[in-house]
């Protein structure tokens, strides 16, 4: 609190007089003296923390407590698995500074970054470093002691065509890649190994990253016109006068649904019986906000696939049959689910049956050209407020590209009965779910026959509003450039330049078998797209109907935001949270309802992200 600049704030008392006692205790210079009440301040600042218990043994006593609570782990992290007299016993031998290629499938691992007893790609790594002789058992069970950095860092499921680790590294084997291979799993590769300068980082020395994003093409469908937004998005365009311009922007794809329905969805709905069909065409379109907070929510792909429509009805049926026993209501249930799902199947079978046309192609392109340049993109992270320096990010291009496998003239290509669609983005560096959010973000924009220019209004400082992420499961990092450190400090002190050039043969059929099958399979399996896109169809709240000709004024503004503002005091730069009403224009649905969190983040949601971005996001994604 501020004081008017009297008195001794430390004194915690004004002016020249005595200081209150009020049961604290005073030195002979009036200033307060803490040692009796709490043994730490009787120290300076050094003493106390030299005497803090070292942070790795308080570590391993905690591994230790979780694992006696909570049983054992298939961990991948290092551990001091050799004997001080086999320490002892091995030869000494130079490491050398190197960059590592790597290429691996996230699935099954919960990241790039070694997590205490959770199954990583790094902790693997490191182990089939150690196996392979290529770091010592002296240095067996701390990476810190071989430098090691990673590149960039994906979080639980993220693929990763190419990535480099830097670490000292003992490489007087010259077969020492087959060796590291040898102790790998098939979905974790070894590309080759660099001499590099002694003061190398590859996060430091990193210029910009490549991303691909899988999407298949029927994202890019519009929203049913039963559905909660498809019915939203053409009223606010009549209401706004601008019906004209949203059905020009829908041109290609009018009339799709209609025609997909007498094909696909009446054949199955002319055979349910009455009683139930009514029921069925209602739970294809009500979603409940409790549901699903789909403005922030990561698609869980260990979560069962469950079908809540028989929740939404179950006492509906109950009512319906009257006066009737328990075994009816449970038979009525069971009919109801089966008719649903086979609803469902009929309606994932007419979405994979469309293909996009080169029109909505050029929509797709043209929309994500907007992200092209350096731009505040706080709305597309979390926990980043709109005056946040390290919000902007620059990015280099963002395109769609054709796949050496296409036979479509858009450059899509067809797994399974489903076409896909790939995209790539590059960039300097990503926050957190920054590309997921991009990539949702354009497929909505494209889908609800938004103008384009509405991802620019985004961008704006003094716009805030909820964007909803894309599944992880279409996202790998294609590989990180080096360009400048190629240039000239590989070429001035004789070193390998670091580029994965020479191993694009090995990398695109490890892409083909380890990355793009577990996509399709998935995909196919568990049908991830098609939830996302439907729960955001339905999710019965105004927080996307900015996506509309309405623009932002169709959602209620947020009475208030919470920022964080730089300020001086003395030589410290403190952050301190302040409240103000009015200074930015937010269009985030309201806090109260505990739907759609503004925060970016739904509560609970701190673990199993998935990162599309490396280490220059603060802790923030991916990094």
């Amino acid at each position: 609190m501020e004081n008017g600049g009297q008195g001794n704030k430390r004194g915690g008392h004004s002016g020249g007089g005595k200081p209150k006692q009020r049961g604290k205790h005073f030195g002979p210079s009036g200033r307060q003296n803490h040692g009796r009440g709490n043994k730490r301040k009787d120290m300076g600042r050094q003493e106390y923390f030299r005497n803090l218990p070292d942070k790795r043994e308080r570590n391993a006593e905690g591994n230790k407590r979780r694992k006696l609570e909570g049983g054992s782990h298939e961990a991948s992290e290092p551990s001091g698995q050799f004997t001080k007299e086999e320490i002892e016993a091995e030869d000494r031998r130079p490491k050398r500074k190197v960059a590592v290629m790597i290429g691996y499938s996230g699935s099954g691992y919960k990241g790039m970054q070694i997590i205490p007893d959770q199954k990583t790609i790094e902790g693997d790594l490191f182990q089939a470093f150690i196996a392979a002789g290529a770091i010592s058992k002296a240095n067996a069970a701390d990476p810190k002691k071989s430098s090691l950095v990673r590149c960039a860092r994906t979080d639980k499921g993220v693929h990763a065509a190419g990535n480099v680790v830097s670490l000292k590294l003992i490489i007087e084997d010259e077969d020492v890649v087959q060796k590291i291979n040898s102790h790998l799993p098939g979905q974790i590769r070894v590309w080759g190994i660099e001499r590099t300068i002694g003061s190398f980082s590859c996060y430091q020395a990193c210029d910009s990253r490549w991303y691909e994003y899988l999407i298949p093409t029927h994202c890019f469908l519009p929203p049913h016109p039963s559905s909660y937004l498809g019915k939203r998005v053409a009223e606010l365009a009549q209401e706004s006068g601008d019906m004209e311009g949203y059905q020009e922007r829908q041109k290609d794809v009018q009339g799709w649904w209609a025609e997909a329905e007498q094909k696909y969805i009446k054949p199955v709905l002319d055979d349910i019986d009455q009683d139930l069909r009514e029921k069925v065409e209602q739970a294809m379109y009500r979603t409940e906000s409790a549901e699903v907070e789909v403005a922030e929510q990561v698609w869980d792909e260990k979560k069962p696939a469950t079908n809540e429509s028989a929740t939404i009805f179950q006492d509906e049926a109950a009512g319906a049959s009257g006066n009737v026993t328990a075994d009816d209501n449970r038979e009525f249930r069971i009919k109801l689910d089966a008719a649903i799902k086979r609803v469902k199947a009929a309606y994932i079978a007419a979405k994979e049956s469309y293909r996009l046309s080169p029109e909505r192609l050029s929509k797709v392109n043209d929309t994500l050209s907007k992200y092209r340049g350096t731009f505040n993109f706080h709305n597309y992270t979390v926990r980043k407020a709109p005056n946040d320096p390290s919000a902007k990010r620059h990015i280099k291009s963002f395109i769609s590209t054709t796949s050496p496998s296409s036979k479509s003239e858009t450059g899509t290509f067809e797994i399974g009965g489903t076409e896909w669609l790939s995209i790539k983005v590059h960039g300097q560096s990503f926050m957190m779910h920054q590309i997921r959010k991009m990539v949702g973000m354009a497929a909505l924009v494209v889908r609800c026959g938004c103008p384009p220019e509405r991802i620019t209004e985004t961008l704006d400082s003094d716009v805030i509003i909820a964007i909803p992420k894309a599944p992880g499961l279409g996202l790998l990092l294609e590989r990180p450039v080096f360009d400048t450190y190629n240039s000239q400090r590989a070429a001035k002190f004789e070193r390998e330049p670091i580029t994965f050039d020479k191993y694009e043969k090995e990398m695109g059929e490890f892409k083909e078998r380890e990355i793009y099958q577990r996509i399709y399979g998935e995909e196919d399996k568990d049908h991830v797209f098609h939830t996302f896109f439907s729960q955001i169809d339905n999710f019965k709240n105004p927080a996307f109907l900015y996506l509309s000709s309405k623009g932002f004024d169709a959602v209620p503004r947020g009475a208030r935001e919470v920022t964080k503002k730089p300020v001086e005091r003395g030589n410290r730069n403190i952050f301190r949270k302040r409240v103000e009403k009015g200074k930015h224009r937010s269009v985030s649905p309201s806090l109260q309802s505990g739907n759609v969190p503004e925060s970016g983040e739904p509560a609970g949601e701190k673990e199993g992200r998935v990162r599309d971005d490396d280490q220059s996001g603060v802790r923030e994604d991916a990094k």
